[in-house]
């Protein structure tokens, strides 16, 4: 992707991290046409960024919020725009 893109962050909360959160979101992302990363942060919550058309991002966002729901207790959305970042999905670290 290049140009200017859509772009989500979100910031979950809950019993996020040590579940396969960031892998099972990985795995979700194959079914989009999007690229980003999913990452641990030091204070309990994980990372999303997502680039991509308006319509997939919020996609993959509500299907990252179904597929994880039993883990999720809170999420706090952004969203912007700007040149786009990245190329794949991955897990940061």
């Amino acid at each position: 992707m290049s140009g200017v893109v859509f772009r989500l962050e979100a910031w979950f909360s809950g019993h996020v991290q040590g579940v396969g959160f960031r892998y099972q979101t990985v795995q979700v992302a194959k079914g989009f046409y999007v690229c980003g990363f999913v990452k641990n942060l030091a204070d309990g919550r994980v990372y999303l960024l997502v680039e991509g058309e308006e319509d997939e991002a919020r996609s993959f966002l509500d299907a990252v919020n179904d597929e994880l729901s039993s883990y999720i207790r809170d999420v706090e959305v952004q969203e912007t725009s700007g040149e786009a970042t990245c190329k794949t999905f991955e897990i940061a670290y």
